[in-house]
């Protein structure tokens, strides 16, 4: 359970990331400037923390080691995770991106053959290349189902075009998300924390914001100080705060790919935590009861996520074991 709960903390922080982003284009601030800002604060936090821990060197060491890999997929778990969400912001409301993210539950489970998980036996830990869980994703679509009945009638009322800009590049980052983060997790082998790791990631993706912020300030300016203060606000809760219990809770189920889909699945509350900070925050209107329903699917759809991802794994021991 305590991946779980890691989970729902991280989806409480991240939830703030589609709020602020979209009160920010509101105000009239680039995306660009909301995307990079975010890791650029992140580095001083981290490295207080890191440095705090004495584990400034290790990390250092650890980057040494492969700079091109670390390069490759901090700039996929981050530059391409988070660039797409900020560029949706100005196209989609804050709802909208909200749930199309949760179809990372999804896209996590269909990357699972890509890696191996670690499958511990009687006879000792046992390497097998994962597999789609199609089961477990049958319970990924029932959350999916209630995003859907959430957002079916403000999806209505969108252009087009508002729908292609503002969901096909949530769907890219679905996917950057995870193969980043797993990749990086194949990487470190367990050797660094989660502090380390996340700082890793930021300083190893700041080419990527840094290019990235020269072209926004070419494009559209410096941010206001309004923007700033906001992306500051971001950095904290979900650059530092969410993504640190978001990858304590994926550390600890790290190898089981059927136990990593359930943590991930714990994102889905991120539309209900966006849903609330939209009705007091920018004042957005209330949901209707379809939508209410559609909240309770999410719920029911988690749980029965979990619970299944624990079956599975107890079943998938003692088959190995024989």
């Amino acid at each position: 359970m305590r991946p779980i709960i890691l989970g729902i903390f991280a989806a409480f922080f991240f939830a703030i990331t589609f709020i602020l982003n979209r009160s920010m284009d509101l105000a009239g601030g680039s995306w660009i400037w909301s995307a990079s800002l975010r890791y650029f604060f992140m580095v001083p936090f981290l490295v207080l923390i890191v440095v705090l821990r004495k584990n400034l060197k290790p990390l250092f060491l650890e980057m040494k080691k492969q700079p091109g890999r670390w390069f490759l997929w901090s700039t996929v778990g981050f530059g391409l995770f988070y660039a797409p969400i900020c560029f949706s912001a100005a196209y989609a409301p804050g709802w909208l991106i909200a749930s199309t993210w949760q179809i990372t539950i999804i896209s996590g489970s269909m990357l699972a053959p890509l890696f191996h998980e670690t499958v511990v036996t009687e006879k000792g830990p046992v390497q097998l290349r994962g597999k789609i869980p199609f089961k477990g994703l049958g319970m990924s679509l029932i959350i999916l189902l209630g995003i859907i009945l959430m957002q079916l009638e403000q999806s209505n009322h969108l252009s087009i075009l508002g729908l292609s800009l503002g969901v096909l590049p949530v769907i890219v980052a679905s996917f950057a998300y995870p193969l980043g983060n797993r990749k990086m997790m194949e990487v470190c082998g367990g050797r660094l924390d989660v502090f380390q790791r996340v700082l890793g990631m930021t300083l190893a993706s700041l080419p990527f914001w840094i290019v990235l912020s020269i072209y926004g300030f070419i494009d559209a300016g410096p941010p206001s100080l309004g923007q700033t203060t906001q992306s500051g606000l971001v950095a904290i809760s979900s650059g530092v705060i969410a993504t640190v219990l978001f990858f304590q809770a994926t550390d600890l189920v790290r190898g089981d790919m059927q136990k990593l889909a359930a943590v991930e699945a714990t994102q889905s509350m991120e539309v209900l935590f966006a849903v609330m900070g939209e009705l007091l925050l920018l004042n957005s209107v209330m949901p209707s009861s379809l939508s209410w329903g559609g909240m309770a699917l999410v719920m029911i759809g988690m749980v029965l996520h979990s619970h299944f991802a624990n079956k599975m794994i107890k079943q998938k021991i003692q088959n190995v074991s024989v």
